[in-house]
């Protein structure tokens, strides 16, 4: 798609979007796509917490959504519409799931590799070190590990509401929820996610700047290889032994 007919679109409306994709644009439905992925994406996998299926859920309620575009109606938002879609499809998913007897490991989805899609990186003139990128990685996956393990009408509000950043009011529509019951439901996604986070941090606080081990073997032999150098070069009087 060229950047003139990207900006054409993007510039339409809700309604002028549903209306050309009703006529078959595949461009407007492009646009639409892409506009939604990263949201839609991650409402799915609040609910599967797993990635490839989440994809699955995503792809298949564009489909739904693409076919019975016909009953969008002119003042509701797109991404509501598309939301509520993906969360019929997602949960429809997670009963075929139990149906079967699957079960879903957490960390599936870091064994499969990480193909969630990420915001674009701000703008720096410094270039990140590899180990501060590994470190932001494995913060980010700690992260992820606690909020699906989040009992799931917290962590979809959570998704919705601290990640994607969508206001109450467009969180209870998705949701189809009482603002009240979004606002309620995420302090208490917070509050779950602080106290499971800070049980995290008193254990790797014990651990911090550990010192046992091949660092203290390490200075250990650099400091008496030192004192052996002294020793035979006729230096400062080497400890008995040491010599």
């Amino acid at each position: 798609m060229s950047p003139q007919r990207a900006a054409a679109l993007s510039s339409d409306d809700d309604a002028g979007l549903a209306r050309r994709i009703g006529e078959c644009d595949e461009g407007a439905f492009e646009a639409v796509m892409r506009a939604h992925n990263r949201l839609l994406y991650r409402l799915a996998r609040s609910i599967l917490k797993e990635d490839a299926e989440a994809e699955d859920a995503v792809q298949e309620a564009y489909l739904a959504a693409y076919r019975n575009i016909g009953s969008f109606r002119a003042g509701a938002k797109l991404s509501t519409w598309l939301a509520r879609i993906v969360i019929n499809e997602a949960y429809a998913r997670l009963r075929n799931l139990k149906r079967a007897g699957v079960v879903i490991p957490l960390e599936l989805g870091a064994q499969r590799g990480d193909s969630r899609p990420e915001k674009a990186p701000m703008a720096d003139k410094t270039v990140e070190q590899p180990e501060a990128a590994a470190i932001r990685t494995e913060l980010r996956h700690v992260l992820e590990r606690h909020i699906d393990a989040l009992p799931e009408q917290f962590r979809t509000v959570f998704i919705l509401r601290d990640v994607e950043e969508m206001s109450v009011e467009d969180t209870a529509a998705c949701l189809g929820l009482p603002p009240a019951t979004v606002r309620t439901r995420a302090f208490r996604a917070r509050a779950l996610l602080r106290a499971s986070l800070s049980q995290d941090m008193d254990v790797a606080t014990v651990n911090t700047f550990e010192f046992a081990g091949e660092r203290c073997d390490r200075i250990v032999s650099r400091v008496l290889h030192r004192l052996r150098l002294m020793g035979s070069g006729g230096g400062s009087p080497t400890p008995g032994g040491l010599a």
